[in-house]
Order: structure tokens, then C-alpha cells, then sequence
């Protein structure tokens, strides 16, 4: 097999550099004149709460490592907050209007088309491709195969302790088994004295030992499962986060402006063992705030126990030579909400939801080689520690810009007319059971949102499930937040502005058909 003269790596999503201000709608696409191997990691879940974001609460020494060598992005968000359609946007350089893909339930090349993916395309130019853990979102999403074989050189790999994830595995203090949210664990206590994410982490790096040696390129994806909820995690992580000095969320109470139609009622969450023992009222609850604080130390630790494991992935790559011919991707699917705006979960089209982690590390760009001969990623137990491009000529941006450039020139000021897009589906103006979720034949309202440096502006419009068309005549609802004033989006002023010019920047988003 021959190998390619050069590498590259595409990535659908609206963004903003580490530097700057500014936000494009962007398909980076990063080529380099000799080829590189590329692994590409995903968490699930994960909104900005990482050190090198500036979360002053989290401890992600492994990740904020990988940040320090790497293009940061510090405004990059997804096209919609749940897994299967963002996973399937990412990797597709999609969006759900054009892949018609909300929910769970349809496979996108029978569904819309048959589009080349992401690691499809890196295999189709000679490279080796291998899927690890949750990078497609399973079942019939990826036609129950991840997408193989157009997207993977073998099958993809699913850890065997997963299925136990949805089962009564949490402790009680009655010393019972539950199928509790809050779940930390002693993992020697576990089925095979493992978790999920522990196991995708010992396949990558069997993988990679494997791989080192090879003169075939490879471009291998490893997907974390946490901080997904449940939050199964070894019960050591809580440690690093003292219940005593959590805090709730800045703005635990739903804006008294917020439409109902923009609210989740995190039903995923409700339904666990502990939170249906709090009796909470539906649709707004709130959860009492000792639970509340819980709620954000477990998911704090579950970042932890995951950067843990990008700890463990980053320094095999390391110790076996890689780092300095590996381009390493770090993202998730999406973010998630810890009690602002009353909300939990994902599920929405607020910044916590939508906007994700997104970092490039590119061996001599980013970062160069240490010729004293220091470790390029060198494992940081957090345990232990209490404290030059070339664009190719065939184009890859389906629906958005390419970005590379951005890799070595940095813009001088905001661009005001930068707009990033995400969107939302409802069944219905007010919350109800499927609102975090419906499936396609129940959406009848689309939420599209508008992200600049200076505004979140959201329209909820009347939406066709059978003929995937929106009507801009017919507003259910609207919000604008001013983020200078309004940095946490409580303040919904779109009863208070001409609605004018942004109906006009509503009437360009990409491949929707109005009515």
C-alpha cells in the first residue's frame, strides 16, 4: 500500500482562536507537506470545564498539558447539543438539515446521502483507521457497525464493561445495588475490575504498541465515555473536590424570560434511582441545592478520572516515539448544563450546551521538538498530586470555512459579522417528557441560534418533520442575550429590538428550505 505525500485533518464546527475575539463558522482543514499519523480524541459530554478554558475549579493537568503545545480554540460549538447528531455533523462536515438527522433513529447514507466521513476519507488515502470506543454514536445512527466498513480499517472497538453502565452498579447507603446518577465506584468491585474508559484506554494503547512500528500512516480515534452520565468513576476522584468548597452554578434559577419552548426538563437525570427518591417536580424542579452541589462534584470528578486517561494515551504515544509525527485532535460532542438556568444535561442552545473544548496539536507548529530530549507528554497522575502548513488543492469544506490559515496568522479584532450556527428540536411550545428528545415525527418546532462575539440570538420556528422545512413566518418564540451585559444568558431582551436585520442573518443559514 502506497502511503500519502501528505496529511490532513477536517473538523465541521464554528470556532474561535485562542487569541482572539473572533467567531467563524469553520471546517478546519490542516494539511502537512509530509504525512502524519492522527488521533483524534473525543469525550462525551464535556463542556469547557478544563484548566486551559480558565475553569479554576477543575483539576485536568493532562489535557491542560496537551493544551500548552497545541492551537487552542476558545469558542467552538457544536451544531446540536446531543450526542448522535453532533457526532454524525462532526464527522460527516454535515449539519443535521443536511444530514436529517435530530434524533437517534435513522442512519445518514440511507437517510440523506451517502457522504464521506471524516476517517473514510483519511482511509481512502492509504491510512490504517481504527475506532475506539464512543466515536459514532452506536446502534442504527452508524447502521449498528460505527460506520463499518467505509469509515474503519477493522471493526470498531466497544469496551465490554459498558453494558453494565444503564444497570444497578451504585452502592446505596442501605448497602443495596441502584441505578443512581451519583455513582462512584471501587472499581475492584466491578465486573472485571474495570470501567468503560479504563478499557478503551488499554485498547488504544495496545493499538498504538501495535501501530509504532508500522509504515502505513494511522489515523485512530478514541472516543471517552465520561463525564456521561451515569457517573460511574472510581470513587477516588471525589476527593480532588471536597464537597465543603463546591458551589452551585452562577445563575441556578430559569431566567424569568426564558420561553418554555427553550427549556429541557433533563428527563435522562430524572429518571435515576436518587433523583426520583428527591421527588422533584416536573418540568422545572429545582433540584434541592445539596444535590445540586453533588451533582457539579461528581461530574467534576469524572473530568478528572477522563483526563486521567488522555494522560495514559498521551504518554504511550510518547514513550513510543509518536508525538513528534502524530497530529493529536481533543474535542467533544457537546457540552453540559450544571444547574445554569435551572437546567441540567444538554439539550438546549445555550452556551453551556453547545460550546466545546477543541484543541490542535500539530508536531512542528504548534510545538517543536525538545532536543534536550524532555517527554513530549509526560503522565501526570493527578492522584498523586494534591494540587508549516500547506493547503491542499481538493476541497473538503462542505458546510463551512476552512480555517487553516488560522493555524499561522492571527486576525487583528472581532468580526462582527461572523455568525456560528446551532439548533434545537421540540415537539412543543412547553415542556414536556419528549422534550429533550423527540423523535423526528413529533418535532414541530426548530430552535435555530445565532452565536457572535457579542450576542446569542435564537428564533424558535415552526418545523415540517415530513418535509424537513422550516417556516420563518411562523415564531414560537424568541431570545437574545447581549453577552457583554449578559455573560450567562439570563437576560432575554428579543421582545425589546427591531428584529429586522437579524431575520436577515436568519434567512442565510446554510441549506434550510423556508416556507
Amino acid at each position: 500500500m502506497s502511503a500519502p505525500s501528505r496529511s490532513c485533518v477536517c473538523v465541521l464546527w464554528p470556532h474561535r482562536l485562542d487569541h482572539l475575539t473572533h467567531i467563524v463558522v469553520g471546517f478546519t482543514f490542516v494539511c502537512i507537506s509530509e504525512r502524519r499519523n492522527v488521533l483524534f480524541i473525543m469525550a462525551d459530554d464535556l463542556r469547557t470545564s478544563l484548566g486551559c478554558y480558565g475553569d479554576s475549579v477543575v483539576k485536568s493537568p493532562n489535557i491542560d498539558q496537551l493544551a500548552s503545545k497545541s492551537q487552542v480554540f476558545l469558542n467552538a460549538y457544536v451544531q446540536q447539543a446531543v450526542c448522535a447528531p453532533s457526532r454524525t455533523s462532526m464527522l460527516t462536515s454535515r449539519r443535521p438539515d443536511t444530514t436529517r438527522l435530530y434524533d437517534f433513529n435513522s442512519y445518514w447514507r440511507v437517510h440523506s446521502g451517502n457522504y464521506t466521513t471524516l476517517p473514510q476519507y483519511f482511509k481512502s488515502k492509504g491510512y490504517f483507521t481504527t475506532s475506539v470506543g464512543k466515536v459514532f454514536h452506536p446502534g442504527i445512527a452508524s447502521n449498528h457497525s460505527d460506520d463499518y466498513p467505509y469509515s474503519w480499517s477493522i471493526p470498531a472497538y466497544h469496551p465490554a464493561s459498558f453494558r453494565f453502565e444503564k444497570e444497578k452498579m451504585c452502592k446505596g447507603e442501605d448497602g443495596k445495588l441502584y441505578a443512581n446518577l451519583l455513582c462512584a465506584v471501587n472499581v475492584t468491585e466491578q465486573p472485571g475490575g474495570t470501567l468503560p474508559d479504563m478499557e478503551s484506554t488499554d485498547e488504544a494503547v495496545r493499538l498504538l504498541k501495535k501501530l509504532a512500528n508500522d509504515s502505513v500512516p494511522f489515523f485512530m480515534a478514541v472516543g471517552f465515555h465520561k463525564p456521561h452520565i451515569p457517573f460511574r468513576i472510581p470513587q477516588e476522584y471525589l476527593s480532588l473536590y471536597p464537597i465543603d468548597q463546591m458551589t452551585l452554578a452562577p445563575d441556578p434559577d430559569v431566567p424569568k424570560l426564558l420561553p418554555p419552548v427553550a427549556y429541557n426538563p433533563w428527563m435522562d437525570v430524572r429518571k435515576r434511582d436518587d433523583v426520583q427518591k428527591l421527588n422533584i417536580s416536573f418540568p422545572y424542579g429545582p433540584i434541592p441545592k445539596d444535590f445540586q452541589v453533588r451533582i457539579r462534584q461528581h461530574y467534576y470528578a469524572a473530568v478528572s478520572y477522563m483526563d486521567t486517561q488522555v494522560g495514559r494515551l498521551l504518554s504511550t504515544l510518547d514513550d513510543l516515539g509518536l508525538a513528534d509525527n502524530t497530529i493529536v485532535v481533543f474535542t467533544s460532542d457537546h457540552g453540559w448544563s450544571l444547574g445554569e438556568h435551572g437546567e441540567w444535561a444538554k439539550y438546549s442552545n445555550f452556551d453551556v450546551s453547545t460550546r466545546v473544548p477543541l484543541i490542535f496539536y500539530v508536531p512542528g507548529v504548534t510545538t517543536f521538538h525538545d532536543w534536550m530530549g524532555k517527554s513530549t507528554f509526560p503522565f501526570i497522575d493527578i492522584l498523586a498530586q494534591s494540587n508549516l502548513f500547506s493547503c491542499i488543492q481538493e476541497e473538503l469544506c462542505t458546510e463551512g470555512d476552512n480555517l487553516a490559515y488560522t493555524f499561522q496568522h492571527r486576525e487583528r479584532g472581532e468580526n462582527e459579522e461572523a455568525i456560528s450556527f446551532s439548533q434545537y428540536p421540540r415537539p412543543a411550545d412547553a415542556p414536556q417528557v419528549n422534550s429533550d428528545l423527540p423523535d423526528l415525527k413529533d418535532i414541530k418546532i426548530m430552535g435555530y441560534s445565532l452565536r457572535s462575539w457579542d450576542y446569542r440570538y435564537t428564533l424558535w420556528l415552526g418545523f415540517n418533520p415530513k418535509t424537513f422545512q422550516v417556516n420563518v413566518s411562523d415564531v414560537h418564540a424568541g431570545e437574545l442575550y447581549m453577552l457583554a451585559d449578559d455573560p450567562g444568558q439570563d437576560n432575554n431582551i428579543y421582545s425589546d429590538i427591531d428584529h429586522r436585520v437579524m431575520m436577515k442573518k436568519m434567512a442565510g443559514l446554510p441549506h434550510v428550505s423556508l416556507i
